[in-house]
């Protein structure tokens, strides 16, 4: 009891990330693998946002959404990597109480725009594969600009409220989150005040922001399969399977592991299966992105090859 008050009235400025462990000899292992990660994941979706900015061919309502995604995925991972990167490195495991907040902050905002980018970019498909006719008309650059607004401001919105009530928290030791990043469950863990509130806000956000827009992409899809189906060529629907399993692929992974972490009640003893879950949404469905598009996708590839034949690069 005593030593639980000494906790309460001793506030911590400062946390350690305990990531995947101390283990010496994995950490240089570690390092050379996320590096390589790290780079891919950013070459590859900065590629995919120049293309899409740049290249006329390509400015159409699927590769507006395309470039949005990559962009979001470009700072999404920089949230987080380059922050590990350096702990590998140095071994230096300490964040700021501040550092944590924004951290969490960014990865929010960019993590609730990517449900929502992909469900519009579901949404997208669906009126493409069943809805040809009317498509141009219904997908037209309004609605695009304004889907991907909504989800940017709206992921601002959303953590701004979270952030706003878990710097109002006080933190107590030990300091020790035991995770890769600062995510909010681990987080609220040490603090000493009522959380309550805050987990009830989290718990209650984390369920709006995932289940409905997953359900809406899953319906897109099961409308776009049914549609598919009554196609009466098998070329058709080669190229319209083609079209949306990419994306369905990164959907199936993203809001899966998402939310099996945030909506899934939590145990104690379900931590290290969490994290192995966020390294899912965190740092693989970032890298898959822009190699699945660019390599299953024609139209990326062909203004790939503009871009080099353009600028002679490589030559």
């Amino acid at each position: 009891m005593e030593h639980m008050e000494t906790h309460n009235k001793t506030a911590i400025v400062t946390f350690i990330l305990l990531g995947f462990g101390n283990a010496p000899g994995f950490q240089i292992l570690f390092f050379l693998i996320f590096l390589i990660i790290y780079s891919v994941t950013m070459a590859g979706n900065i590629i995919i946002t120049m293309l899409v900015i740049t290249d006329h061919h390509l400015h159409i309502p699927m590769y507006f959404f395309l470039g949005n995604l990559s962009c979001l995925e470009t700072f999404y991972t920089s949230t987080l990597l380059p922050r590990m990167l350096t702990s590998f490195l140095t071994g230096d495991r300490t964040i700021s109480v501040g550092g944590c907040l924004s951290q969490f902050y960014f990865f929010g905002i960019l993590g609730i725009a990517e449900c929502y980018l992909l469900a519009s970019m579901s949404y997208d498909r669906y009126l493409a594969i069943c809805k040809p006719l009317q498509y141009a008309a219904l997908m037209n650059k309004r609605l695009c600009f304004l889907l991907s607004a909504v989800s940017w401001l709206w992921g601002i919105t959303v953590m701004t409220l979270v952030i706003s009530l878990l710097s109002q928290l006080k933190y107590c030791g030990p300091p020790e989150i035991n995770h890769f990043f600062c995510d909010f469950s681990p987080v609220i863990n040490l603090s000493c005040s009522d959380t309550t509130l805050v987990t009830l806000v989290g718990l209650t956000l984390s369920f709006l922001n995932t289940v409905p827009s997953c359900l809406l992409t899953l319906l897109s899809y099961i409308c776009i399969i049914a549609a598919i189906i009554r196609i009466p060529s098998s070329a058709g629907r080669k190229k319209a399977f083609s079209t949306c399993s990419s994306h369905l692929i990164v959907v199936s992974i993203f809001y899966g592991s998402l939310i099996f972490v945030y909506v899934l009640p939590q145990k104690e003893a379900m931590r290290e299966v969490d994290k192995i879950f966020s390294v899912f949404y965190t740092v693989l469905t970032p890298l898959i992105n822009p190699l699945i598009y660019s390599l299953r996708n024609k139209e990326i590839k062909k203004a790939l090859r503009r871009a080099v034949n353009k600028y002679g690069i490589f030559k």
